[in-house]
């Protein structure tokens, strides 16, 4: 994640529970580990505890990636964002102009992105290809298949 980006408070949460799984449970489960591993003797050729020991780093690897993000992200308080464009945080109803169908998306930072719950990430081609686009646009989204030609209909907090 990039300094000034942002999550909404139930993308902050989620991360600051899983950083704080990482941090307690994780950590002492694999440091214990290490120790039962190491316990097995010469550890020059303990494949047990040289497992242990990338899961650990693994694991703080994490945990530093977590802190960054949680250090450099403001919260979105959808309460105080206009509806009058497309933001994060913004739901969007809109019209593929080649189909006709309707779909609806609402944008949210990376670590939030899931598609099969139509939240789609702002640095997706889709999402940053929507941002600051009003009600009544439209919209053509150049992606690897071609270009996408929305028409947006709604926007919603």
């Amino acid at each position: 994640m990039q300094e000034g980006s942002y999550l909404s408070s139930a993308g902050h949460e989620k991360l600051s529970k899983e950083l704080e799984q990482l941090k307690t449970v994780k950590r002492r489960a694999l440091s214990k580990a290490i120790g039962e591993a190491r316990a097995h003797g010469d550890i020059s050729e303990n494949a047990e505890y040289d497992a242990a020991k990338e899961a650990q780093g693994l694991n703080e690897k994490r945990i530093s990636e977590l802190e960054n993000k949680l250090a450099a992200s403001q919260i979105i308080d959808e309460e105080q964002m206009s509806s009058d464009e497309v933001l994060v945080g913004a739901t969007v109803q809109l019209a593929d102009i080649k189909s006709g169908r309707e779909i609806t998306y609402t944008l949210v930072a990376e670590e939030e992105a899931d598609y099969s719950k139509g939240m789609i990430s702002v640095s997706s081609p889709v999402g940053s290809g929507l941002l600051n686009h009003k009600e009544g646009d439209t919209v053509e989204i150049k992606v690897p298949a071609g270009v996408l030609k929305y028409k947006v209909l709604k926007i919603s907090r």
